[in-house]
């Protein structure tokens, strides 16, 4: 059975491992955001026990034993499988989304090389597609566009990590980039990922990463606009505040392997209610378009799938004045913003695989 205990400890993961989404999902409708935080505690459990197994298979079949637990219903005793299990009951969540994220895993602990931008969007769709997908299901969409839409928005959030990861990936022994884009200026990726150091050419790199997700962005924001109502503040909040991550790499000079790009929290804050003016606009264009060929697997499994999640008008109740929920978003940016000057000089929390819709820490 999951405690109030347990939903409390899983809030303050995310408080801990990413503060755009911790901002993001006080966006989200009450019954929403608990299970939102649930599938962002497994996946943070998912990366960081990838992480402190030192990337062995090892890890990746206990994962994929927790996994079986949870969609039997006996979930492991801690506090995040209990919540995930919970999650995947209540909403019916189709086992090949999460077993995607696993899969996009052991993509790592085997050694991820991307000859192209089509391989980087195939482990993209793995580790945040999917993410974006079980959102998609969270909020009762079954419309096959809206959830290519929503793994578009996964992935964009996605390539903002790699792009932002750079030299922090490097230096840990992994590269995401391209191959083939690499060649493209010269470089042997081997031989940089042996010395990283940032030229004119990789920043180049970069740049046509960021190009890519702000394409995907730009489809994703179709999708956004037509959700439930009550859905579109905190999805287009998680969207702003992701891809400031690629504009502030961007201010940078595209480079990601001296230093790693931060957004201000009052920046923060302004992008925040940007999401909630575009959230209360009227959708003006279409979503249409097919998914990736990488992620159409994800669409389908998400189609597919018979579920009873709660009726979502009934369910995804607005949080109230709009006011009321700016005002609790530079609350949080207020009392994180003291946490980070209180713990200035500690080490950095190791990065989550996350993907909101990600993913990914911010």
């Amino acid at each position: 059975m999951v405690s109030a205990a347990d939903h409390a400890f899983c809030r303050r993961q995310i408080k801990v491992g990413s503060r755009s989404f911790a901002a993001a999902s006080l966006l989200l409708p009450p019954a929403l955001r608990q299970a939102a935080i649930a599938l962002y505690g497994f996946c943070r459990l998912s990366d960081d026990l990838v992480d402190i197994e030192g990337g062995r298979l090892e890890a990746v079949a206990d994962l994929r034993h927790r996994l079986d637990l949870a969609y039997l219903g006996r979930p492991r005793d801690s506090s995040i499988d209990r919540a995930f299990a919970e999650m995947v009951r209540d909403y019916s969540v189709p086992r090949g989304l999460p077993e995607a994220l696993i899969d996009g895993l052991e993509w790592d602990v085997r050694g991820v090389r991307c000859r192209s931008v089509g391989d980087l969007f195939a482990y993209s769709a793995c580790v945040a597609g999917s993410v974006g997908a079980m959102m998609a299901v969270l909020m009762g969409v079954e419309d096959s566009a809206l959830v290519a839409r929503a793994c578009d928005l996964g992935i964009a959030m996605q390539l903002t990590n790699v792009a932002r990861d750079v030299g922090e990936d490097a230096r840990a022994g992994r590269l995401y980039l391209p191959r083939d884009w690499l060649a493209d200026e010269g470089i042997d990726g081997d031989a940089w990922l042996a010395a990283p150091c940032f030229g004119a050419a990789i920043g180049r790199v970069v740049q046509r990463l960021l190009d890519v997700a702000d394409q995907l962005y730009r489809r994703a924001d179709s999708g956004v606009a037509a959700l439930p109502a009550a859905c579109r503040p905190g999805i287009f909040a998680a969207r702003h505040l992701y891809r400031e991550i690629g504009m502030e790499v961007a201010r940078q000079g595209y480079d990601s392997v001296s230093a790693r790009a931060r957004v201000p929290g009052r920046r923060k804050l302004r992008l925040v209610g940007r999401a909630l003016l575009d959230a209360a606009r009227r959708p003006t264009a279409s979503f249409s378009a097919a998914s990736l060929p990488e992620a159409d697997y994800l669409v389908r499994a998400v189609c597919a799938a018979a579920r009873h999640a709660p009726s979502t008008e009934a369910h995804l109740a607005p949080l109230g004045p709009v006011s009321g929920r700016v005002l609790w978003v530079a609350e949080l940016f207020v009392s994180l913003e003291a946490r980070q000057q209180r713990m200035a000089g500690a080490a950095p929390v190791r990065r989550s695989a996350e993907a909101f819709g990600t993913a990914a820490s911010a």
